[in-house]
Formats: C-alpha cells, structure tokens, sequence
C-alpha cells in the first residue's frame, strides 16, 4: 500500500504492508532509529513521536493511518552540535542514564511543552482558566506515558523545566 509521510520536514513515499507501524515503518523502511522499540503495547513510551504536533506511541498506529501526515522523530529536533533546548536540558540536568527511553522522551515533553503553552489542561490542573503551571506534579501526570527503567525522572522534571524557562 503506497503511503505518503513528510517526516522530519522530508516527503517520503512508501510502499508497505498495510499492518505495518509507523514505529517498524520508521526503524526498518526509513532506518530512523531513534524512536526504540520498548514493549510494543504502548505502555512505556520509547517509541513517542509526533504526528502533525501531538504526540503519538508509534508502536500502536499504523503506517497506513498517516498518510498525507508531518511525522517528527527525534531525528527532527536537533542534531550533534545543534541541540534543542530540551536536548541541551537533558543534557545539562542529567535527564537520562542508559538513553533508551530519551528519544521518547524529548518528543513527548517537546509536544507536552506546546500543549501548556496552548492552555491545554491535565487531569491534575488546578486552575482551568490559565496557563497550567509546571509544577512536578502536572509534569508527572503530563509526562506518565513514557517510563525511564533508570529512574532519572527528578532530573527528566528539571530539564522539563529549564527548557521552559522555569525553575523549580
């Protein structure tokens, strides 16, 4: 089945099965593997992208649902030497340890960021009339779709943080 993406800014054409993930259609038709294969039921988030700005577990939608979508990956945030700020976060704040879940990671808390900025509430925001506040709780809830098996989630919180602009 021939499926139009543009991913990471770059139109692709694929031809594909049309039971194939997006995750497999990444990792294995455009060797993009940033976004890891974790437990492919959409539990822990490894496999986070984003798909016209939200966010998405890759491994639980197909390839074929998409067409015509701008999917980015982690690929298509920042590279060696020019880091988004999240990335450069992350960095500075220790926000990871083994990196496995940090592609997931940084394209779920990148999205998570352009939803408070749009005043989008969560189910632990107080106040529904203003910008949600980044407090570690709202981030926690924000952010429980994608587990870090390394428990680095104090620093993940803080470089949430610094790439907004807030301390904690």
């Amino acid at each position: 089945m021939e499926t139009n993406l543009t991913i990471n800014g770059t139109k692709q054409r694929l031809d594909l099965d049309p039971r194939t993930t997006l995750l497999d259609a990444l990792r294995h038709h455009l060797r993009l593997t940033g976004s890891k294969k974790g437990c492919d039921h959409g539990q822990c988030g490894a496999c986070t992208v984003m798909v016209n700005g939200r966010r998405i577990n890759a491994c639980l939608t197909l390839a074929c649902m998409h067409d015509g979508d701008e999917v980015t990956t982690i690929e298509g945030i920042g590279a060696p030497g020019n880091l988004s700020p999240l990335q450069e976060a992350f960095v500075s704040e220790d926000g990871f340890q083994c990196g496995y879940c940090t592609p997931g990671q940084i394209c779920s808390a990148t999205a998570m960021l352009e939803e408070i900025a749009e005043g989008w509430p969560s189910h632990v925001t107080d106040d529904l009339s203003g910008k949600p506040a980044l407090t570690t709780e709202e981030i926690s809830e924000r952010m429980s779709g994608n587990l870090c098996r390394c428990s680095a989630y104090p620093n993940i919180v803080e470089a949430i943080r610094k790439a907004a602009g807030e301390s904690a």
